[in-house]
């Protein structure tokens, strides 16, 4: 695809549009919107533009649709996928502006949000009221909604209440043509024709530009209990999971962490009020959340005899709020922890949870046949395995040409176990290249089709997915 470079006539129409001193050409400005959390890529933007009105970025993309200039869409810049690198040059539009809480609806537990709110921000305002929005991926602190939308994007809680996908209602969002519509209704059944609203889910920018969310909210829970089980084998921790579920219970958290990940996130997040023993190889995060403490303490304890019976060491209950949050901040600062040790490629593997522990194994294997070592943790309950491919000592030249054989293989065992090559970090620019091991090349040609038919110029997000 041929797209237009952006010359002085067209940065003076985009300060026509949006006030001058938001429309950003300097270096510093280019390299900072060029970068997500993705490895170390950068990709340099031709200009940054930072719009305060959904009508403002309409007239973006009339401008750019008639110059065939390509466009992407940045929210927070947390992705691990590449979703928001400007591959192509052309311009950045930041959604950073579009930072406001609009309404939260407690009459029918709802909320209106633009999707530059934080994640964290936006739970906190609910929890005032008394109501819950249960998606929280690791990097909470800085994600925003509109990406978290763009990505599907699950986080620990996803085992009981579901990911993003499960809570998006209704999307205000423009076309690439410059276009506005709803995608659907703020209501929770919804069968009127193609449900664009979930279509848009997890597009990953490439459909059009998300600029309201109509988000479902729950009642809070009143409680919470939160245990960390020890085990010498990761295997034996992993086999546990299944367990528990076969067992009846269904956490509200249940994450999984290994040796590695463990020592680096301390490390890295400062010092815990416990011993991490030496035998110990992998940890398990488990949390029940609900409005009886009874009940909660009685799942506690069926837990425990099944972790039991699983070879665990002795469990921990957290018996402070402050000792919660030093645990759930282990869990959390892992990705920054393995980024801030080594070169890396993050992999973000999903299959049955029952099939979790092969999994883990096969990982372990085919690391083991190409070379390389692998940290692994994530969201346990939901077979969601985050695998962290270290570089270490590695020369550039197997990096390069072998460590993607062994991307393959792992890929291929997701499939083999009825799982697939992302579970909430999407595809974006670095897993594209993988797709054809989970579709056939006529599932891929629909997708590209539906892409062409937003999108005919094919300036939205371009080089992301299927283009």
């Amino acid at each position: 695809m041929s797209y237009t470079q952006i010359n002085v006539n067209i940065i003076e129409q985009l300060k026509q549009i949006i006030d001058s001193q938001d429309v950003l050409t300097d270096h510093e400005n280019l390299e900072k919107y060029g970068q997500d959390e993705t490895e170390d890529f950068i990709f340099k933007p031709e200009v940054v533009v930072k719009p305060k009105s959904v009508h403002e970025i309409s007239e973006i993309m009339k401008l750019a649709n008639a110059y065939k200039i390509p466009v992407t869409a940045r929210g927070s810049g947390t992705g691990l996928s590449g979703g928001a690198l400007p591959i192509h040059g052309g311009i950045i539009i930041s959604m950073e502006r579009f930072n406001h809480i609009l309404n939260i609806d407690e009459r029918n537990l709802q909320a209106t949000v633009e999707p530059g709110v934080i994640n964290y921000i936006f739970q906190e305002e609910v929890k005032k009221v008394g109501l819950f929005y249960p998606p929280d991926p690791a990097s909470w602190g800085s994600c925003s909604l509109g990406g978290n939308v763009a990505h599907s994007s699950g986080g620990p809680k996803a085992v009981k209440y579901g990911t993003t996908r499960d809570y998006v209602l209704n999307i205000e969002m423009v076309l690439p043509n410059g276009d506005i519509i709803w995608t659907g209704a703020n209501t929770l059944k919804y069968s009127t024709g193609y449900n664009l609203t979930h279509l848009m889910v997890g597009s990953e920018g490439t459909l059009g530009i998300i600029t309201k969310i109509v988000f479902k909210l729950i009642p809070l829970p009143k409680h919470d209990l939160l245990m960390l089980v020890p085990f010498t084998s990761a295997e034996k921790a992993c086999e546990a999971v299944g367990a528990t579920f076969r067992a009846g219970i269904t956490p509200s958290a249940m994450e999984f962490m290994e040796r590695d990940a463990i020592d680096w996130s301390i490390k890295f997040a400062g010092e815990v009020n416990f011993t991490i023993k030496p035998e110990w190889n992998a940890l398990l995060l488990i949390e029940v959340d609900g409005n009886n403490m009874d009940v909660l303490f009685n799942d506690c304890e069926t837990i425990s005899n099944i972790m039991a019976e699983n070879g665990c060491d002795e469990i921990l209950m957290a018996d402070s709020a402050e000792q919660k949050a030093a645990l759930w901040k282990i869990r959390r600062k892992v990705g920054e922890a393995v980024k801030s040790n080594s070169v890396y490629k993050e992999e973000d593997t999903v299959v049955p949870r029952a099939e979790l522990p092969v999994l883990l194994k096969g990982v372990k294997e085919i690391g083991n046949k190409y070379g390389f070592k692998s940290v692994c943790y994530g969201h346990a309950g939901d077979g969601n395995l985050h695998v962290n491919i270290i570089k270490g000592d590695l020369s550039d030249e197997v990096w390069e040409t072998e460590l993607p054989k062994g991307i393959i293989e792992i890929f291929e065992l997701c499939k083999k176990l009825g799982g697939t090559i992302s579970g909430e970090h999407g595809i974006g620019l670095v897993q594209k290249d993988y797709l054809s091991i989970v579709f056939p090349e006529y599932q891929i040609e629909l997708m590209r089709n539906i892409k062409k038919l937003f999108d005919p110029n094919l300036i939205l997000n371009p080089g992301k997915m299927v283009f």
